[in-house]
């Protein structure tokens, strides 16, 4: 009786106020989540699980940062549904969005190989400042969907960022790096079993944010660091 109700004002709810697809904006079916069929069909989506650890993500880092495996969901393209649904996600105050997108993530990593050792996920912090703003971090919501599917732990306490840097957007390559330096600060405590951890973030673009990570993280710990994230504009 309880869900037979339950089901029927769920079905008021729809009739009343329908979802709608967040990329074509139109109506989804009962019990539909965020994009319609034709929209899903036409997510770039990049397969990268598939690609052992020469994908043009890992390759971004060759050089740069020794990094085990990196995994992006989506291409990121100005004018596809990734740039939509990321759009939706930081600026509509959408933190089941960004699970949702976790829960893909995870759904596509927990049975590659080069997925199985990570024991920590760690989100990628947001100052204090753009996180009051925001109302909440987008990669901790990514972090809470991945968990869901693979069953691999969170640490929100391990990463902070001290610094408030200006937005990346329309920063060159090198001003972007400039701008992430010595902006994070590393816990001291990383549990022992903790060998290999994954840093959680939204899009990946010139990797400079990340980069940055790593190196404060290295400088205290000695673990196998992987990276998570929904779209790569590459």
């Amino acid at each position: 009786m309880f869900n037979y109700t339950k089901q029927y004002l769920s079905d008021l709810l729809h009739l009343v106020y329908p979802e709608q697809c967040l990329c074509c904006e139109s109506e989804l079916p009962s019990g539909g989540q965020y994009l319609c069929m034709i929209c899903k069909n036409e997510l770039h989506v990049t397969n990268f699980e598939h690609y052992g650890n020469a994908s043009a993500l890992d390759q971004l880092f060759w050089g740069r940062i020794k990094v085990s495996s990196v995994f992006s969901l989506l291409y990121y393209r100005e004018n596809n549904q990734s740039r939509k649904i990321l759009h939706q996600l930081k600026y509509s105050n959408r933190p089941d969005l960004a699970q949702y997108m976790g829960v893909l993530i995870g759904d596509r990593i927990k049975s590659s190989e080069k997925f199985k050792a990570i024991d920590l996920l760690i989100p990628v912090p947001l100052h204090e400042k753009k996180r009051y703003i925001r109302g909440y971090n987008q990669s901790e919501e990514i972090a809470k969907g991945i968990k869901q599917q693979t069953g691999i732990e969170f640490s929100f306490q391990f990463l902070s960022r001290q610094t408030h840097t200006e937005s990346q957007t329309k920063k060159s390559k090198f001003d972007r790096w400039k701008n992430v330096q010595e902006v994070f600060s590393v816990s001291d405590v990383l549990p022992e079993n903790v060998r290999h951890i994954a840093l959680v973030d939204d899009v990946i673009t010139t990797g400079s944010t990340l980069e940055a990570a790593i190196r404060m993280i290295r400088e205290k710990h000695e673990v196998e660091v992987s990276i998570l994230s929904i779209a790569y504009a590459g």
